[in-house]
């Protein structure tokens, strides 16, 4: 199953960039512990700055880029960053994609809710599978477990 990790602008300054709100480490420095977890999984990481390189590889992930069905993936994990809040063309790819069948899962580090008021809006968030925050790297290990279709068990919960 491949699966593509989309991370939107300033996510490359993780462990450097307001690290009491984002944490101490970086994406790159995570990710193998995600390949560990998911050896089953193919995991592709891609990040950009640029809103245009993300509706890219978010169309490519659908089987629409030049590579056609090649460069198809089976789910999308979306941390779209600042665009959340301020991209409606980046919103109208994730409905587009997910219109045609490929699961795409939201992910921020930070709770957005416990933050500035322009945070709670979010253009992609309406169009996707569900939103997972607050949880800082491991959002996106969650993402990836409900894509799996697994649940991974609550640590200290009880019935």
């Amino acid at each position: 199953m491949n699966i593509l990790i989309l991370n939107g602008p300033n996510l490359n300054l993780l462990g450097r960039r307001e690290p009491h709100i984002y944490g101490h480490r970086s994406f790159d420095d995570f990710l193998p512990e995600l390949q560990t977890t998911f050896p089953d999984l193919v995991l592709t990481s891609f990040q950009s700055n640029h809103e245009g390189a993300l509706l890219d590889r978010l169309h490519a992930a659908a089987g629409w880029g030049e590579a056609g069905s090649e460069g198809a993936s089976q789910g999308v994990v979306l941390n779209a960053g600042g665009f959340t809040h301020t991209s409606v063309a980046l919103g109208d790819a994730v409905a587009a994609v997910a219109g045609a069948g490929l699961p795409v899962i939201e992910v921020h580090l930070s709770n957005l809710a416990g933050r500035e008021d322009f945070r709670h809006v979010s253009y992609i968030g309406k169009h996707c599978v569900g939103s997972i925050a607050g949880f800082g790297l491991e959002s996106y290990r969650l993402a990836l477990h409900y894509l799996l279709g697994q649940r991974p068990k609550p640590v200290g919960f009880r019935r």
